[in-house]
């Protein structure tokens, strides 16, 4: 009897974790299992469709054809507006990139100053991030106007005509540039959560040792925040080669293509022209050149990237 009793106990233990295990592993599964439909369903799913729909002939109204490497071939060798959509976006994202960089910095390292009110400007230069796509193109159509137009009235208080902007070829790639700058509060409070992260002993030893301002920004704050420029500036190249509304609604690509983006030329291909099988052809070669761009970035992070709790010896095992 006493055996018995034992091994009824000894039998309990190990179920009731077993069934508890279980139940947490279902528990588990029901939540994210939203989350993980969602994801084959909406992300996966059209992905790997249009990876198939880039070798088929596809109008849309018509059964899709197979056609081979016909598209990929049009791509190349045939199409001559993809070249130029890719030399107008390539400028744009230098220019984009390099300067929203810059100004996010420079605007964080203000930002990081320690006076009364410091709180409101932050969310000053913060708010315009919020607000994106047709009201910004919309807003910045007016600021852009020859005539009218905010910019060309505060050039003309100076002596200056200012040019045609979105009206002229040449202007028109260094107006969206100028204009990129209303979204950099996300990047500026990314700095600014890296700039308030160095250590101000550093700061003050160098002092000390008689360095100046501009030695210890670039001796040692560009090195303790460059693991979040080089984040960044993952993200910002990332944005910079999708972009869409501001030309679709500003320019339509015009004028003679100075501002066709890839993507705009991408959406023309898919829902203006039906040629459905070419635009996923088109959206497969942007996702090679963004990862390729990547992975270059990647690779020579090495070089530039500092990580403090690893020393040189873990910056190049990244």
């Amino acid at each position: 009897m006493a055996n018995l009793s034992r091994e009824r106990t000894t039998f309990l233990s190990f179920s009731l974790p077993r069934n508890r295990r279980r139940q947490e592993a279902l528990a588990c599964y029901l939540f994210i299992a939203p989350g993980v439909l969602g994801y084959l369903i909406f992300i996966l799913g059209p992905l790997l469709y249009s990876l198939v729909m880039s070798f088929m002939d596809y109008g849309v109204i018509t059964e899709p054809r197979f056609i081979g490497f016909d598209n990929w071939r049009t791509l190349f060798t045939r199409d001559p507006l993809i070249w130029q959509s890719l030399k107008v976006t390539a400028f744009y994202s230098i220019g984009s990139v390099v300067l929203g960089l810059v100004v996010s910095l420079f605007v964080a390292m203000l930002m990081n100053q320690r006076i009364f009110g410091i709180g409101i400007f932050r969310t000053i230069y913060y708010l315009p991030s919020v607000i994106s796509g047709v009201p910004v193109a919309l807003l910045w159509m007016w600021v852009f106007n020859p005539t009218v137009g905010v910019l060309n009235t505060a050039l003309g208080w100076f002596g200056i005509t200012g040019p045609n902007w979105l009206y002229d070829s040449f202007w028109v790639i260094p107006a969206f540039i100028i204009m990129s700058l209303w979204s950099t509060g996300g990047a500026m409070v990314i700095f600014l959560a890296s700039l308030q992260g160095v250590p101000q002993q550093l700061h003050e030893a160098a002092e000390i040792d008689g360095a100046s301002a501009l030695s210890r920004f670039i001796n040692i704050t560009l090195p303790m925040i460059s693991s979040v420029i080089f984040f960044n500036l993952i993200l910002s190249i990332i944005g910079s080669f999708q972009s869409f509304t501001q030309a679709y609604v500003m320019t339509q690509g015009g004028p003679a293509n100075a501002s066709l983006f890839y993507v705009l030329y991408l959406y023309r291909n898919a829902f203006e022209y039906f040629q459905m099988g070419y635009a996923s052809a088109m959206a497969w070669f942007l996702f090679i050149i963004i990862l390729a761009l990547t992975a270059l970035i990647f690779k020579s992070s090495s070089l530039w990237v500092y990580y403090e709790n690893e020393g040189k010896a873990g910056r190049n095992e990244h």
